[in-house]
């Protein structure tokens, strides 16, 4: 196991995964914010070097300090045999696998590995499943020219409208929640219509894979195309940074799915996967 410190690995890193699309798009992404400022203090694990068998982007070691915070314990994952990806989750060095934490990919073999060794951690995983969509061609994208109300602007967000995205989004609705959506409001790009009293209706924002989330109008402002306003500004957006515009939408959730596929989206094949790593002393105490 290698920890990458040198930026110029990492710079070699980077150009590898995007030979690996779409598998690679997680760990792609959370490399880029790491080149580019690293403003959730990330840091790059492999088995072997420059050739590398499994790698995975975690946080930094000396900046774990929640045990409970599922959102900010994330990792990304991409292996080319899948035994050094199990090598790497059962080493303790890698994974602390006494806390909450996820990791995303695009590989079956993630969720594979995390059920076979979780057990022997006593921790529990759950794998939710979505698509992977992508604006591979941003020339696709349409050119929406909306007749917005002139108090109306078009802006970025703030981290003051973390406490309503939290609300409002399906994963949230409680401190930790708001604390992450504030540090990925200041961190990565962001889009939003406000009313003249600074307000927000409708939004989108980046998360720290470089993946767009939790697009979003809220109920009375639905039905006016800012969601598909949204979902095109933020993506030529991204790739004007040098990003892959990608996002992922649950199977069933059929309104999101009519709305990318209004904005020419593609998606893949594969799934993507987030899985969710929760130890077990943690759920006893959830049910104490």
């Amino acid at each position: 196991m290698l920890v990458l410190n040198c930026s110029m690995k990492l710079q070699i890193l980077e150009k590898m995964p995007k030979r690996s699309f779409p598998e690679s798009l997680k760990v792609y992404g959370a490399v880029m914010n790491i080149s580019q400022g690293n403003p959730f203090r990330k840091e790059v694990v492999v088995i072997s070097w420059p050739d590398f068998k499994a790698v995975i982007t975690r946080p930094q070691r000396e900046n774990e300090r929640d045990d409970l915070d599922r959102y900010t314990n994330a990792l990304a994952a991409l292996y080319k045999l899948i035994q050094a990806y199990q090598e790497l989750l059962e080493n303790t060095n890698a994974i602390n696998w006494g806390q909450f934490f996820q990791v995303q990919g695009l590989q079956d073999g993630i969720c594979e590995i995390s059920r076979t060794v979780a057990l022997s951690k006593q921790v529990d995983v759950k794998t939710p499943s979505f698509q992977t969509v992508i604006h591979a061609d941003t020339d696709m994208l349409p050119d929406i020219r909306l007749q917005m109300d002139p108090k109306l602007t078009l802006a970025y967000l703030d981290i003051s409208h973390a406490s309503l995205l939290s609300k409002t989004w399906s994963r949230g609705g409680n401190p930790r929640c708001q604390k992450y959506l504030a540090n990925l409001i200041s961190s990565f790009p962001s889009v939003c219509v406000l009313d003249d009293n600074g307000y927000p209706l409708s939004w989108s924002l980046t998360d720290q894979f470089a993946a767009m989330i939790h697009g979003y109008a809220l109920p009375e402002h639905q039905r006016k195309g800012y969601s598909r306003l949204m979902a095109t500004t933020l993506a030529k957006k991204l790739h004007s940074c040098g990003f892959p515009t990608q996002g992922n939408v649950l199977e069933m959730n059929i309104p999101s799915i009519t709305l990318l596929t209004s904005t020419n989206a593609q998606f893949l094949p594969c799934s993507f996967f987030r899985v969710i790593h929760t130890p077990f002393h943690f759920l006893v105490k959830s049910h104490l």
